[in-house]
C-alpha cells in the first residue's frame, strides 16, 4: 500500500516536471518573443518610412491611393516576413555568438522580402514609386540586422569593458609565437572568463608580423626583444606557443626566458597536427626535457616491428620505470604474447591495467615472482618459452646498495645469470640486458654489480660460440632439495643458440629515483634543493627515448654486444636544479636556496658512456654503438661468481666488496688513492668542454 502511494507520488512530479518543460518560458522564448513583435514592427514601418520620405517627409502630401495600398498591404507583408525570417532561423539563433553566417541569412531574407513586397504590392493593389521598394527594404534590412548584431556588439562591450577591469588585477601574459597555434590559445585566454589571465604582447621572428596586431595584442618583436617587453609590460607569465619549432629554437628561447623571474610554460610538439584542439589548456609546464636542446631520438620502427612481432616477449623488472615503458612500446608491435615479471605486485599490477584497457587484444600474463628465485624462473620459462627476453630487474639506487652490497649482488649479479641460464636452457633466442653508465670504472658496488651483469653475458655468448654451453653451471643455494629446480631441465636445450647483449645508457628523466621529482618537491615545500656537489656532472635522455633505442639495439644484435647509447652532451646537476628553479617563477638562491650536501657513499662526479679500453663500432642508427668487450678469463670469472654468490647469500658484507674488487677489475670503490684525482681531471676536462 505505502509503495503505491509512493508510486503514485513520483508519477505525479514526474508529471508535474514535464508540464513545466513543456509550457514554462525560458529565457530565449521572451527574446524570440521580443524578436517577433520588433519586426513586425520593422516590417510595417519600415516601408511607410520610405513612403514619407519619397513625398519629402510630409505626411498629408501622401497620395491616397500609395497609403491605401500601404495600408491594406502591411498586415500581409508582416506575416510573410515572420514565416520567411522563421524559415531562415533568424529566431533560433543565439546571437551572442552571431557570425558571417546569420549575416547571410538575414541578407537573403531581405532580397527574398524584397521581391515579394514588390510583385505582391504590385499585382494585387498597384504599382509604387521605385524609391519605396528600395528605401523600405533597405530600412527593414538595416532594422533586422542592428537588433540582433546590436545585441552582440553589446555583448562583446559588455566583456571588453569587463576584461579592461580584470586586466588590472589579471595576470600580464606575453605569447610567444604568432602562428595558428598562438592565434588559438589568444583568442581562448580573450574568451574564457574563468582565466585571470590578460595577453600583453606577443613574440615572434618573423619580421612582417612586427608592429602588426592579433585581436587588438601587439606583435613586438623578435625573441631578441624577449627581455625588453617583459620589463615594458611587466609580464608575469610566457607561453611559448611553437609547436612545430624544433628542440634547439625551444631551448634557445626558453633559455633566453630563464633569464626573467616569469611562469613559463610551453605548447607540446604533439600539437602541431592538431590545431582544432588548441587551448590554453594544452599549455603545460615546461620540464627540463624542454632545455635540454636535443633533436629527439629517432628510431627505425620497421626494424623493431620485424623483431617483436608474432613473438613471446618477457620483460622481467616489467613494473619498474623502465620495465614499464619497455612493455607499452612493445605491446605497440604486435607480440604474440607479452609476459610482465615483477617481484612488486602493486607496479606490476599497475602496468596490467594498464596494457588491458589500451590494448584489448593483446595476450598478456603479468606474474610476480624473483630473478633470485632460480625454480620460479623456470616455471615461467618451461611454460612460456619467451623468445626474446628483456631483463631489466635491478637493484639501482647507488647509497641504498652502499649500505646493502651482498643484495645488490643477489639482485643484480646472480640474477641475472639465474635468468640467462633460464632462458639459454629453454630456448630463447635473444636476451638483453638493461645496463647502467655507471657499470664503466665503477666507484660503487651497484656500477660494478651492473658490470657483472656485463661479464656475465659476455660469458654465456662466448661458451655458446665455442659449443661449451654445458661449462656453465647452474647457480642455486638450495642444495638440499633440487626437486623443480632448474637442475632438472638442464638439457633442455642441447645445443643453446641465445644471442646475449646488453645496451648501456645513463640517467633517465623521471624515472623512479629519479632527481628531477625530487627536486620539484623540495620546490613546491619552498626549498631548500639539495645538490650533491656543485660539479657533479650526469648524461641524460628521457624515458621513451632509452627504451625505443633499447628495443633497437635489440634487432641489432648479433650476440655478445656491449650497445652504448647516445645521451648527447652531459648536464650539470647544479645546472638542472636551477633551471627548475626558474622554470617555477623562482629565482635561485633568492626565493629558493640551494645547499650542497657533498658526494654520497659510492657516488662520483662523473659517469662515463665506455672504458678507456673499449672501442666503438657504428651501427645503422647513429645513435647506437657498439663497445669492443674488454677480454677476460671466462672460466676463472665464473668461478669467482660462484664465491661471490657464496658470500651474498652468507652475508659477509665486510668481503664482498674485496672480492668484487678481484672479480671488477675496473671497480675503484670510492675514496680510494687514485679515484679522486681521476675525477678531479676529468671534471676539469668536461667544464672545460661546456664552457
Amino acid at each position: 500500500m505505502i509503495k503505491n502511494k509512493i508510486s503514485d507520488t513520483n508519477q505525479q512530479n514526474k508529471q508535474q516536471n514535464q508540464s513545466k518543460k513543456r509550457f514554462g518560458l525560458e529565457h530565449w522564448h521572451l527574446v524570440t518573443l521580443f524578436l517577433v513583435l520588433f519586426d513586425l514592427a520593422a516590417s510595417v514601418g519600415a516601408y511607410l518610412f520610405a513612403l514619407w520620405l519619397r513625398f519629402d517627409c510630409r505626411f498629408n502630401d501622401i497620395p491616397e491611393m500609395y497609403l491605401m495600398a500601404w495600408l491594406y498591404f502591411a498586415p500581409i507583408h508582416a506575416i510573410i516576413s515572420i514565416v520567411v525570417y522563421w524559415r531562415m532561423h533568424l529566431y533560433q539563433s543565439i546571437w551572442r555568438f552571431a557570425s558571417f553566417v546569420e549575416l547571410e541569412r538575414i541578407t537573403l531574407s531581405s532580397v527574398i522580402l524584397c521581391v515579394a513586397h514588390g510583385v505582391l504590392i504590385s499585382v494585387i493593389f498597384r504599382p509604387m514609386p521605385i524609391t519605396y521598394y528600395v528605401v523600405g527594404a533597405a530600412v527593414q534590412f538595416m532594422l533586422v540586422l542592428g537588433i540582433r548584431f546590436g545585441y552582440r556588439f553589446i555583448l562583446l562591450e559588455r566583456s571588453r569593458r569587463d576584461r579592461a577591469i580584470q586586466k588590472a588585477v589579471a595576470n600580464r601574459v606575453m605569447l610567444i609565437g604568432a602562428g595558428a597555434a598562438g592565434q588559438l590559445i589568444l583568442r581562448d585566454l580573450h574568451n574564457t572568463k574563468e582565466v585571470n589571465e590578460t595577453v600583453c604582447c606577443i613574440i615572434d621572428d618573423n619580421r612582417n608580423k612586427w608592429g602588426r596586431f592579433i585581436d587588438g595584442v601587439p606583435i613586438v618583436g623578435g625573441r631578441e626583444d624577449i627581455l625588453l617587453n617583459v620589463e615594458k609590460y611587466n609580464i608575469e607569465k610566457i607561453y611559448l606557443a611553437m609547436p612545430s619549432a624544433t628542440p634547439q629554437q625551444v631551448r634557445d628561447i626558453l633559455n633566453i626566458c630563464q633569464e626573467t623571474t616569469c611562469e613559463l610554460k610551453n605548447l607540446p610538439a604533439v600539437y602541431t597536427m592538431m590545431d582544432e584542439s588548441i587551448t590554453a589548456k594544452s599549455l603545460k609546464e615546461v620540464d627540463v626535457e624542454d632545455l635540454l636542446g636535443r633533436d629527439p631520438v629517432r628510431v627505425n620502427m620497421a626494424d623493431i616491428y620485424r623483431f617483436i612481432t608474432g613473438k613471446v616477449i618477457l620483460v622481467t623488472g616489467g613494473g619498474g620505470s623502465i620495465g614499464s615503458e619497455l612493455c607499452r612500446q612493445i605491446a605497440q608491435h604486435h607480440p604474440k604474447k607479452l609476459i610482465v615479471f615483477d617481484i612488486y605486485e602493486n607496479n606490476a599490477h599497475a602496468i596490467g591495467l594498464e596494457l588491458k584497457d589500451k590494448y584489448p587484444e593483446l595476450d598478456l600474463e603479468v606474474l610476480i615472482g624473483s630473478v633470485r628465485d632460480s625454480r620460479r624462473l623456470n616455471q615461467v620459462f618451461e611454460r612460456f618459452k619467451p623468445d626474446v627476453v628483456y631483463h631489466a630487474a635491478a637493484h639501482k639506487h647507488v647509497p641504498l646498495m652502499e649500505e646493502s652490497p651482498c643484495e645488490s649482488i643477489k639482485n643484480n649479479a646472480i640474477g641475472t645469470y639465474k635468468t640467462a641460464f633460464a632462458a639459454m636452457m629453454n630456448g630463447c633466442k635473444r636476451f638483453v640486458l638493461i645496463s647502467t653508465d655507471k657499470a664503466v670504472n665503477p666507484t660503487n658496488i651497484m656500477g660494478a654489480s651492473k658490470r657483472l651483469c656485463e661479464m656475465i653475458i659476455q660469458s654465456f655468448d662466448r661458451k655458446i660460440r665455442e659449443s661449451k654451453a654445458h661449462e656453465l653451471f647452474m647457480m642455486h643455494i638450495h642444495r638440499a632439495n633440487t626437486e623443480d629446480s632448474m637442475l632438472n631441465s638442464i638439457r633442455v636445450v642441447a645445443k643453446p643458440k641465445t644471442d646475449f647483449v646488453a645496451v648501456r645508457f645513463g640517467n633517465v628523466l623521471g624515472s623512479n629515483g629519479s632527481v628531477i621529482p625530487r627536486f620539484k618537491e623540495q620546490i613546491a615545500k619552498g626549498g631548500p634543493v639539495t645538490v650533491t656537489h656543485p660539479d657533479i656532472i650526469r648524461y641524460f635522455m628521457t624515458i621513451p627515448e632509452a627504451v625505443s633505442l633499447v628495443l633497437q639495439a635489440g634487432a641489432f644484435a648479433d650476440g655478445g654486444e656491449i650497445f652504448v647509447l647516445d645521451m648527447g652532451s652531459p648536464v650539470k646537476i647544479d645546472t638542472l636544479a636551477r633551471n627548475l628553479i626558474r622554470l617555477s617563477g623562482l629565482k635561485p638562491d633568492v626565493d629558493i636556496k640551494i645547499t650542497y650536501t657533498g658526494l654520497r657513499p659510492g657516488e662520483k662526479l662523473f659517469e662515463e658512456k665506455l672504458m678507456s679500453e673499449e672501442g666503438l663500432k657504428t651501427t645503422p642508427n647513429h645513435l647506437i654503438h657498439i663497445g669492443c668487450p674488454i677480454p677476460f678469463d671466462t672460466d676463472e670469472f665464473l668461478e669467482q661468481l660462484q664465491q661471490l654468490m657464496n658470500a651474498a647469500y652468507d652475508g659477509r658484507e665486510d668481503d664482498i666488496r674485496e672480492l668484487v674488487t678481484k672479480v671488477v677489475t675496473t671497480y675503484h670503490p670510492a675514496g680510494e688513492h687514485g679515484s679522486e684525482d681521476k675525477g678531479t681531471a676529468y671534471e676539469q676536462q668536461m667544464t672545460a668542454a661546456m664552457m
